[in-house]
């Protein structure tokens, strides 16, 4: 599975970025994908996922400001970040489990939100 990560930038505090995540390869065998974030000094943390099924989760830091979603014929997950603030600032990374338990990255994408 390879998973290619876009839509990062910079943006000014109280606004909206999407970023989206296509896959490509065995993507049939995928379950769950979820996007993570890591800050300079910081340990890499998840901020949302959704299961094969549609079912979503959200770290409390993100909850009710930042969306997650899948359009499986696109082969595609976005994630719609809202209310953006300084402490948001981070590289996402898209993330795939799959059915054999194997772990997948993207290469990232760099999101910074201006004071």
């Amino acid at each position: 599975v390879q998973l290619v990560e876009s839509g990062g930038g910079l943006v000014q505090a109280g606004g909206s970025l999407r970023l989206s995540c296509a896959a490509s390869g065995s993507i049939s065998n995928t379950k769950n994908i979820g996007w993570y974030r890591q800050a300079p000094g910081k340990e890499r943390e998840l901020v949302a996922r959704i299961t094969s099924g549609g079912a979503t989760n959200y770290a409390d830091s993100v909850k009710d400001r930042f969306i997650i979603s899948r359009d499986n014929a696109k082969n595609t997950v976005y994630l719609q970040m809202n209310s953006l603030k300084p402490e948001d600032t981070a590289v996402y990374y898209c993330n795939a489990d799959d059915i054999f338990k194997a772990h997948y990255w993207g290469q990232g994408t760099q999101v910074t939100v201006s004071s």
